[in-house]
């Protein structure tokens, strides 16, 4: 009881910036990750963020240690990456999910041996494990009802989404009908996967314009807005759609080379930020410090999520200002948020 309670001191110290000496810095931690996407720009923001806040408390005391398991694989892989993570015998495992169920059992064993166990980005139901996530239904929420009300609540629209099955995108395609049910004007007239990858989104998008020629409005997701407007700028069809974005350099730097010929283009980029991942290895070190995590604070629909804030979207209105802070910034830049370490521990026990 007394080393725990030491331990916890010497974390708090810690979380808290303050110099504590070398003796004391002996204690340390291994923190797993599973990432089972990596065709994505997102995901390698990601795994940056989780190495750069894994440096910040290493240089405040917090000894940790990081194991990343990051490939592109189904769930059978995936679950693999987890068994390996738990047979190394990690103190803390953050995973970012390629299914809301298949994973509960590996999951589950890893909280049953003693693993704090976070899923960062994606939400799943396993017992004892952590959502550290935005809310991603209300994430596709907020460009849905931008949409519906540019077009003034009727309009013929398509949809390009992400990988069918992965949690996000399902929550998010939820959100999405839910929103177009409050305005029966709105026809979906095409659904198609763009695998989260530019270049589909491209594809699916020069698809749709083929077969559809009267498009109104289309709702994507991040990964894909470029290469879906992309295809629009390439067609140049006489009535340009609607287009909900994304809050990557990339897509700012295509809407603002289109403003200069085409002032009245209007478009959205809700933030999906990568710095997730750093707000889940927050809250993972509280709990290792010895912190345990007020349940009555938990949401989401498993009611096991800590939600993060979503940023202010990107619309015509704060366009200049947000563009200036990414004008030199390469297309695979996603913008960023990140919580403090006082945001985790407003989660802890009192």
């Amino acid at each position: 009881m007394q080393r725990k309670t030491f331990i916890l001191f010497l974390c708090l110290l810690a979380l808290l910036s303050v110099t504590i000496p070398v003796a004391a810095q002996d204690e340390s931690f291994v923190i797993g990750v599973s990432n089972g996407f990596v065709g994505s720009e997102w995901r390698t923001q990601m795994i940056q963020n989780i190495e750069n806040v894994v440096a910040e408390f290493n240089e405040a005391g917090i000894n940790l240690e990081l194991v990343v398991e990051s490939a592109d694989v189904d769930v059978q892989g995936q679950i693999q990456q987890i068994q390996n993570l738990i047979n190394r015998g990690v103190d803390a495992i953050l995973v970012n999910p390629n299914d809301q169920n298949a994973l509960n059992a590996v999951l589950e064993e890893a909280t049953e041996a003693g693993i704090v166990v976070i899923a960062v980005d994606q939400e799943v139901a396993a017992q004892g494990v952590i959502n550290v996530v935005i809310d991603q239904k209300e994430w596709a929420k907020i460009s849905a009802r931008w949409l519906a009300e540019q077009l003034g609540g009727e309009g013929d629209v398509v949809l390009i989404e992400g990988f069918v099955g992965h949690p996000a995108n399902e929550a998010r395609m939820e959100g999405v009908a839910e929103v177009f049910a409050e305005y029966p004007g709105i026809n979906v007239v095409g659904r198609e996967s763009g695998q989260w990858d530019q270049a589909t989104g491209q594809q699916v998008m020069s698809d749709f314009l083929a077969s559809l020629p009267n498009i109104d409005g289309v709702w994507t997701q991040d990964g894909m807005a470029q290469g879906a407007l992309t295809a629009v700028q390439t067609a140049n069809p006489a009535k340009w759609p609607v287009m909900v974005g994304e809050a990557r350099a990339g897509y700012l730097h295509l809407w603002n080379s289109i403003l200069q010929d085409n002032p009245d283009f209007v478009s959205i980029g809700v933030v999906n930020p990568p710095g997730i991942a750093d707000a889940g290895v927050r809250v993972a070190v509280e709990i290792l410090c010895g912190e345990t995590v007020d349940e009555s604070k938990f949401e989401g629909p498993f009611g096991n999520s800590l939600y993060v804030p979503i940023p202010e979207p990107i619309t015509a209105e704060n366009f200049e200002e947000v563009y200036a802070t990414v004008a030199d910034q390469p297309d695979s830049y996603t913008l960023d948020s990140f919580v403090t370490q006082s945001w985790a521990d407003s989660f802890m026990v009192e």
